[in-house]
């Protein structure tokens, strides 16, 4: 097959669509987190050839983050007899050639304040910041920013609060560039321009930093990452930090806990910094669940950045909390797995942190000092 192996971001537009396949080789993971419409996740491609899965009338185009594992897979297809090209420069140059496009403000303002958005997501914010008491009159909030779908959304629904305004508070829309690559870099201020967000960027050498660590890279670049938000913050004024995990991201954390950290914890709504005084950090997202993220960013026609790390660029390996993303996937499957018996099988683990019962526990930890249940054993009846 002598034609080129490569195809270019102008070239795919000029294809007649149904004439070929896009196919992301990306894991599920990245996929998730945003492709290229009309695209296929098939990580797989070469193995599904090999078996003869693959139908050899179709023209494949692959495309991975920045076109480098797309381009070393394309040969093994061709030396299967497949018509495959590899996208040049990958989802992250199809990212770039998006840029710029009209303002959605005003339709991505629309979205949550009306029909079932407005529900879950909006009303959802809402009942977390009353439930737990998030926020106070006079508070200055730092809305911690890193370019994902979730603190993208939490901005917005700040501002849709605020528009309410029941009592005073003020907003500072705090973006941390630890380091970005230029794509996410330029992907964060093309979001915050379309959706209307004013946002105020730092730089940090984090990225720097952790380059040469081993050992718990990540968990060192997300607690670095905590602190550089929590002094920044405070130098503007602000006392609280706001960051946007949601519902699933407390669910998997607490069965995380269990299964690889033997001990039932779970992600607090909020917290008081130990290292920076009279800073909270807060988490008004705690009641959203991610499937409805994931359809109001869909919806939106929105593409935000996968992971901050410009070493993976494929958020397949980190997460803000500094835990490996392959644990949490695994976490993710077992809780669909548990679903197809339990349907309430989710609001039960949220639940169960909320319903300890100390009477049965063997033993447990407050402010530091173990407590065992033989402490009081003999002072207790059945």
């Amino acid at each position: 097959m002598s034609e080129a192996a490569e195809i270019t971001i102008k070239g795919l537009s000029d294809l007649a669509v149904g004439t070929y396949l896009l196919v992301d080789v990306r894991d599920a993971i990245s996929f998730g987190y945003g492709a290229i419409p009309g695209a296929v996740s098939m990580p797989d491609i070469v193995e599904q050839a090999e078996a003869g899965k693959l139908a050899k009338d179709k023209k494949y185009i692959l495309y991975c983050m920045k076109g480098m594992n797309s381009a070393r897979l394309v040969p093994k297809l061709r030396e299967l007899d497949y018509d495959a090209v590899s996208l040049s420069g990958g989802y992250s140059a199809w990212l770039m050639a998006s840029f710029g496009g009209d303002d959605k403000q005003e339709e991505i303002e629309k979205s949550l304040r009306k029909g079932r958005f407005h529900k879950a997501l909006f009303s959802k914010f809402a009942k977390a910041i009353n439930t737990y008491d998030l926020i106070q009159p006079g508070d200055k909030i730092a809305v911690c920013i890193s370019g994902g779908k979730d603190s993208m959304l939490m901005a917005k629904l700040f501002q849709e609060l605020k528009r309410h305004n029941k009592f005073p508070f003020e907003l500072v829309f705090l973006v941390m560039d630890p380091g970005y690559s230029e794509v996410n870099r330029k992907l964060i201020e093309n979001n915050a321009r379309i959706m209307g967000v004013p946002i105020t960027v730092f730089e940090s050498q984090i990225f720097e930093a952790v380059y040469d660590i081993q050992k718990s890279p990540c968990y060192l670049c997300a607690r670095m990452r905590r602190g550089h938000l929590y002094n920044k913050a405070k130098e503007l004024g602000c006392n609280k930090i706001a960051l946007g995990h949601h519902y699933d991201d407390v669910i998997e954390t607490i069965l995380m806990g269990m299964l690889y950290g033997a001990q039932i914890q779970t992600m607090m709504p909020k917290l008081h910094s130990s290292n920076f005084e009279g800073m909270e950090l807060i988490r008004p997202m705690y009641l959203i669940r991610e499937e409805d993220i994931k359809q109001w960013r869909d919806l939106n026609g929105l593409h935000f950045i996968q992971c901050a790390c410009r070493f993976t660029d494929t958020c397949s390996s980190c997460r803000p909390d500094g835990t490996s993303a392959s644990k949490r996937m695994e976490i993710k499957q077992l809780i669909s797995e548990l679903k197809k018996v339990n349907p309430f099988v989710e609001g039960n683990i949220f639940k169960s942190v909320e319903n300890v019962n100390l009477s049965t526990i063997i033993a447990y930890k407050q402010n530091g000092q173990v407590h065992h249940f033989l402490d009081t054993y003999n002072d207790q009846k059945e």
